[in-house]
């Protein structure tokens, strides 16, 4: 099973979401693929998953058993794990790799996907389901080979 990392800063709201939707649809078409989520600084959120993405995972019939139990810190070890990784937003998670993990900040893709207070939680999560769904449809084809 390959593994794809999807980072955020708290763990708590895009990658979350970004893994559940992964990790329902991979399974669904038995894709050899799963994906996990980890943030940068997960201090700075509280509780164990945004309401945010609860409810639009509910909205689409995903069971929240699609993503980890709660926000988990993003290490070495989880880089070095996955196959391939994505970080939700450049100009926000850039500079946190950079300064963290400088050895893999270039060597990762980055989406464009606003926190809550840069877009409203329906556009961000609409975005990330569309770049998911993309995401997908490129492993799909790679593993076909």
């Amino acid at each position: 099973m390959r593994e794809v990392l999807f980072i955020c800063t708290g763990n708590y709201y895009r990658s979350r979401f970004a893994e559940a939707l992964f990790n329902h649809a991979a399974e669904r078409e038995e894709l050899p693929w799963r994906a996990f989520s980890r943030g940068l600084a997960i201090h700075l959120a509280e509780g164990d998953l945004s309401s945010h993405t609860k409810l639009a995972l509910g909205e689409r019939g995903i069971s929240l058993a699609h993503t980890g139990p709660t926000r988990i810190p993003l290490t070495e070890a989880d880089l070095e794990r996955a196959h391939r990784t994505v970080a939700l937003k450049r100009n926000e998670h850039r500079p946190m790799m950079l300064e963290r993990f400088p050895l893999w900040a270039d060597q990762i893709t980055y989406w464009a996907v606003h926190d809550i207070d840069a877009a409203e939680p329906r556009q961000a999560l609409a975005e990330i389901e569309i770049l998911v769904g993309g995401l997908l449809k490129e492993l799909k084809n790679v593993s076909s080979f």
